[in-house]
């Protein structure tokens, strides 16, 4: 690690009952507290309802629609994050609705930032929802980056504790995933300060 660390917030992208998102979310942030280049910040979406209602004005030209207090503490934890990993599964070969309303209730928190996924489900392992969501974070001129982590049929992977059985795959996998954040993570930040991107 060179320089001032990253602020990472980790999603946890699915509210739904008996998830297995935080046990995932978890791993994820403490792979990247080893890491060294990252400060990170663990934000569940279950903690903070996102109303599916959005704004009459979009965020991409008003960035500051009227939000609740905790709606608003959530966008300022995406505003001060310089890379993001989310955690998602796979809802009908897509993602959950309450990961898209988080998405869409920002913009300007999604701008010029690396985006990092762990995705978890069945025989997929995420991988649906990830592809779906690289085009929608390129809408929001985020940069998602090539390397994840998967975990298919997560439920035979993880241990009751919620250790991982066999970690050496996905320790790999997230480091390659948390290098490559790291990277773009300091030369966007480095930019936006620069010359911060503007809304087309």
């Amino acid at each position: 690690m060179t320089g001032q660390p990253l602020n990472l917030a980790v999603i946890v992208g699915s509210v739904r009952e008996g998830r297995f998102g935080p046990v995932v979310a978890r791993w994820i942030a403490d792979r990247a507290a080893a890491h060294g280049s990252f400060t990170v910040d663990l934000i569940d979406l279950a903690d903070t309802p996102v109303p599916l209602e959005l704004p009459a004005v979009p965020p991409a030209m008003e960035p500051n629609p009227p939000r609740t207090p905790a709606m608003q503490q959530l966008a300022d934890r995406l505003d001060a994050a310089d890379a993001v990993v989310v955690v998602t599964p796979d809802y009908n070969r897509s993602f959950p609705a309450s990961l898209k309303a988080a998405i869409d209730w920002h913009y300007s928190q999604w701008q010029a930032k690396p985006i990092g996924f762990v995705g978890y489900s069945g025989a997929s392992g995420g991988l649906l929802a990830i592809e779906q969501l690289r085009q929608v974070f390129n809408e929001l001129q985020a940069h998602t980056v090539r390397d994840y982590v998967s975990f298919p049929r997560y439920y035979l992977l993880f241990g009751p504790d919620g250790t991982l059985l066999d970690p050496e795959g996905p320790e790999a996998a997230a480091k390659a995933m948390l290098d490559q954040l790291d990277w773009w993570g300091s030369v966007l930040r480095d930019a936006r300060r620069e010359r911060p991107l503007t809304a087309s």
